[in-house]
């Protein structure tokens, strides 16, 4: 496929923007680029892909996401609002978890996955839990991964708030599935697995070790830490150390595990994560809408950490995660000055790209390179002011919009064209869904405790 008529956007080191480009895909990969008349030249055969005047960039990347939060949208909680974060875990998400059924689970796949189609995010790192459809809940969401067309990353989070069955049942669950794409790797090439854990606040010091004693070698971990501060406070009672430290101790840090969020964490810690180079994830918009604080993301990044950017079951919408990211620690700080829109593309793009990277590194991910992936999104920006590769990232921040991606392309093959979905039935997903949703609102309702009178 010869795609012509379009502005690239490689977010190589360095970045450049070139206009009058055009890019040859050869089966999954990148395999020429060039100015357009050489390469109509060049492979006079191709089929033609014209992107009329758009930008040709690589797909965004989501670090960190919750496919089965998908229910939770417009569900009331019961009772009195959740009054801080350990209240909106124990209101919504515990009893959301317990709602789901096997059925729901693929459910809460499918539409997330067409909603990261539509909006241009072609690879995803998915944690989930689903602690009364346990057991193959992770191939229900290979299954939706696989017929999307997308890229994924999978896990169960494993904790022990269900008891020790239950726990022992979620790390089954992470070993099987990493044992089943391992195997089937040539056959699944866009399936990855981690090991999930939910975080320290509901996992004790026996399941941890369990944890640590049966993952392989090298296990990329992915974990919730310090998100509020009754993470640390649980930490500080049950082991005397604070969530870092006590994960440090039980061999869960490294440089292939991702924590997620890091609101709460002191300097030591920082260093603990920069030293054994784990990943960090920020996710400002689910982070204001608990109102658990704001990550020291610039501290964390000048330390050595790499710090990226999820949703955390927010819609994929990776651009408006961005703007969220850029103006939130401005007014957290009092300071335009903060946030640099560079630091917003190291952890967007670049940080992302590199921990996809770990997972997928047969080639280059999220960069326009011969033999890179070729996973890409066509945006229909057409500016009234010069775009540079020096000033694309604040036409990204204050110009593009998620509903500007026309096309989206993962491994070669065409997911969405000119706005239709060619791999999953949109329609028939969210049918399916709605019909589904009021059956597990009422189980959720069945699971959530009785305020206190």
């Amino acid at each position: 496929m010869l795609i012509t008529n379009a502005t690239l956007v490689t977010w190589d080191t360095p970045n450049q923007v070139l206009p009058g480009y055009a890019l040859y895909v050869q089966g999954e990969r990148i395999a020429d680029m060039g100015p357009e008349a050489e390469l109509a030249q060049r492979y006079p055969q191709a089929e033609k892909l014209d992107a009329g005047g758009q930008l040709l960039m690589p797909g965004n990347i989501c670090a960190h996401t919750h496919f089965y939060g998908a229910f939770a949208r417009g569900l009331a909680i019961p009772g009195a609002a959740p009054k801080d974060f350990p209240q909106i875990l124990e209101k919504l998400w515990w009893p959301l978890d317990q709602a789901l059924d096997e059925e729901g689970v693929r459910a809460s796949a499918e539409v997330m996955l067409v909603d990261a189609i539509r909006h241009g995010t072609t690879t995803l790192i998915d944690h989930h839990a689903s602690p009364n459809a346990l057991e193959g809940s992770l191939d229900q969401i290979a299954g939706a991964v696989e017929q999307s067309g997308l890229r994924a990353v999978l896990c169960y989070e494993v904790t022990d708030r269900y008891g020790a069955d239950s726990a022992r049942a979620g790390i089954e669950e992470n070993l099987r599935f990493m044992r089943a794409v391992k195997a089937s790797g040539h056959v699944h090439p866009r399936l990855r697995a981690a090991f999930g854990l939910h975080a320290s606040l509901t996992l004790s010091e026996a399941t941890l070790d369990r944890c640590r004693e049966l993952a392989p070698r090298g296990t990329a971990f992915h974990i919730h830490v310090a998100e509020h501060e009754a993470d640390q406070y649980d930490s500080l009672a049950r082991s005397g150390l604070r969530v870092v430290d006590r994960l440090h101790r039980h061999g869960i840090l490294g440089p292939s595990t991702i924590v997620a969020h890091a609101v709460h964490v002191d300097a030591r810690e920082i260093q603990l994560l920069a030293d054994s180079g784990s990943w960090v994830t920020h996710q400002p918009r689910s982070n204001m809408n608990n109102a658990v604080g704001v990550a020291e993301v610039e501290s964390l990044l000048r330390a050595g950490v790499a710090v990226c950017l999820g949703t955390d079951g927010f819609p994929h919408t990776m651009w408006t995660e961005w703007k969220t990211a850029y103006l939130l620690h401005k007014v957290w700080h009092g300071d335009p000055r903060r946030m640099n829109g560079m630091d917003v593309v190291a952890m967007g793009v670049y940080n992302n790209a590199a921990l996809a990277g770990r997972f997928f590194s047969e080639a280059p991910l999220g960069v326009l390179r011969p033999g890179a992936f070729a996973d890409l999104i066509l945006v229909d920006y057409h500016p009234f002011t010069p775009l540079t590769a020096d000033n694309l990232p604040w036409h990204i921040l204050f110009g593009f919009h998620e509903s500007m991606v026309t096309s989206t392309i993962v491994a070669g093959k065409l997911l969405m064209r000119d706005r239709q979905l060619l791999t999953l039935d949109e329609a028939e997903i969210a049918a399916r869904a709605r019909r589904l949703a009021p059956q597990i609102w009422e189980r959720y309702r069945g699971y959530v405790p009785a305020d206190p009178r």
